[in-house]
């Protein structure tokens, strides 16, 4: 079971987050805080496995709670993903990055993904922090092409479509696949790269297929 808490300033919000994330039958909500303050001492007081936080709260943002947890894997949501804020919180090295108008679906897998100690990010703010990192130098993208070398032509173009930011429903109905068919070749190409997680599979995809 997944101990997680919540903090937003909004009851309402905080509400429908509960509700999203009790609906998995492997998460428990255990502590809501309405401020980033309470929110760092309900955390520790709770011993919990994952803090989802608003990225806007009084007393102490959700990017600057982070600092204060260490240990603690952090999903950050906002209803905006900013280049500031995305800046920031890739340099305080948070394990989600959400946006608010994510599917259910989405936020549950940034919770299970931040537990599983990878990081997680919404396909638009994924799409974001490929246009910061920009092309690599010629020496990266030899680099990176020698290992997308080991790929097939359809796992390639799954990946090219994954470093767009798509979802792995939008890459099914780009392919004619369904999403269950596109996890797995997702899986497979991660392992196959030896990458984390889908972010670090776009950015090797960026330098190499760039």
């Amino acid at each position: 079971m997944i101990r997680v808490l919540i903090a937003d300033d909004e009851p309402l919000i905080t509400a429908g987050i509960r509700t999203v994330l009790e609906s998995d039958a492997g998460i428990e909500v255990v502590a809501e805080a309405a401020d980033g303050r309470t929110a760092v001492e309900l955390a520790r007081a709770h011993r919990v496995d994952v803090a989802v936080l608003d990225l806007n709260m009084p007393e102490l943002d959700g990017l600057s709670a982070v600092r204060e947890l260490p240990g603690v894997p952090v999903v950050i949501l906002t209803a905006f993903g900013v280049e500031p804020n995305v800046r920031r919180a890739i340099r305080q090295q948070v394990a989600g990055f959400v946006l608010k108008n994510c599917t259910p679906d989405e936020l549950i897998r940034a919770v299970h993904a931040a537990h599983a100690g990878k990081a997680y990010l919404s396909p638009e703010v994924a799409r974001l922090v490929l246009d910061m990192v920009g092309t690599g130098d010629d020496g990266r993208r030899e680099s990176a092409a020698a290992r997308l070398a080991a790929l097939s032509p359809r796992e390639a173009e799954v990946l090219g479509l994954l470093a767009e930011g798509l979802s792995n429903a939008d890459i099914g109905a780009k392919v004619h696949m369904s999403e269950a068919t596109i996890k797995t070749y997702v899986s497979r190409i991660l392992s196959k790269l030896d990458c984390a997680n889908r972010v670090q599979a776009a950015l090797l995809a960026r330098d190499g297929l760039g």
